[in-house]
């Protein structure tokens, strides 16, 4: 199984550190969120180089607070600083209003027009090509920047909603998900990115699956401790939305929690649902946060082994 954790730890050492860990466990990838030592770029690169097969991504950063061209060259930066080539994936996405408007000043008008053009850009000038673009938003004329050994760098799209996953679908290598469930994947999602992909003559799109998750025998209670440490995900009208799609109340009820033969199958379930890849984030459950820790990363290391 293709098997991602979360890139994030308390220093760079230790990220490091994780990312070799997580190559020899057998894990696929690494996910690194847009607040990760305050900038993931730094960590990827420095990971990429501490590694020689994991994928290394972002999941995700920002558009509205980096121009596309910009984003370009400092996605081919972090490419070059990796000893092997093909292992960066930039995931990128709108975020929320409540991060680009409320927070940073910006203004957070038109998101779906705006990943629209900002994708176009982007995948040209990460694909090698000269960027000659006029629309609503942006107005660009740019040379790409340097890609090691010429080779482009994917881009996934934080994708929930019709148009946004019509976007994935036609215009880059798919999409990386949080909090959409087995159900929300089957029937909104993969039907909606893969029939934009095939009408535009593209490969077959990833679909990067993201849910918290706890090995624990009482579920009541992890699902207790979810909504404790990511019930504040539920107050985003995205998230709302895709919680809704895959029929649950909160980001708690869509968390991946149980024993160690109910996780796997709940797992499973992911990608019987259209999923390439999932990434999973533990999350601690009673007084001992390590052991539960530990226990949930056991489990883990034998899924991505399977």
């Amino acid at each position: 199984m293709r098997i991602g954790l979360p890139g994030a730890a308390p220093s760079i050492e230790q990220m490091i550190q994780r990312a070799q860990r997580a190559e020899a466990d057998g894990f696929t990838s690494l996910w690194y969120t847009s607040d990760t030592a305050d900038d993931p770029l730094v960590a990827i690169a420095l990971a990429g180089r501490a590694t020689s097969g994991i994928e290394l991504g972002t999941g995700v950063l920002q558009t509205f607070t980096c121009h596309p061209v910009l984003q370009a060259a400092r996605a081919a930066a972090v490419a070059a600083a990796f000893r092997v080539e093909g292992r960066f994936t930039l995931g990128i996405g709108p975020s929320h209003e409540r991060f680009v408007s409320d927070s940073q000043g910006m203004p957070y008008t038109s998101p779906g027009n705006h990943t629209e053009e900002y994708v176009q850009i982007l995948g040209a000038l990460l694909s090698g090509q000269s960027a000659s673009f006029a629309g609503r938003d942006f107005r660009v004329q740019a040379e790409p920047p340097q890609l090691p050994g010429g080779a482009g760098i994917p881009i996934l799209v934080a994708a929930l909603g019709p148009r946004l996953l019509r976007v994935a679908g036609q215009y880059t290598a798919g999409t990386i998900l949080w909090l959409a469930t087995a159900r929300a994947i089957a029937d909104h999602i993969a039907p909606r990115i893969r029939a934009a992909a095939a009408e535009h003559g593209r490969p077959e799109p990833r679909i990067v699956a993201g849910l918290p998750v706890a090995v624990h025998d009482d579920v009541d209670e992890a699902r207790v401790a979810a909504a404790d440490q990511m019930g504040w995900y539920g107050t985003l009208p995205n998230y709302q939305r895709v919680l809704s799609l895959g029929g649950v109340p909160d980001p708690a009820a869509a968390a991946v929690v149980g024993n160690e033969a109910s996780v796997v199958a709940q797992v499973k379930r992911l990608f019987d649902a259209g999923s390439t890849d999932v990434r999973l984030r533990p999350f601690p459950v009673g007084p001992d946060a390590t052991a539960s820790l530990a226990r949930t990363y056991a489990l883990l290391t034998v899924l991505a082994r399977m």
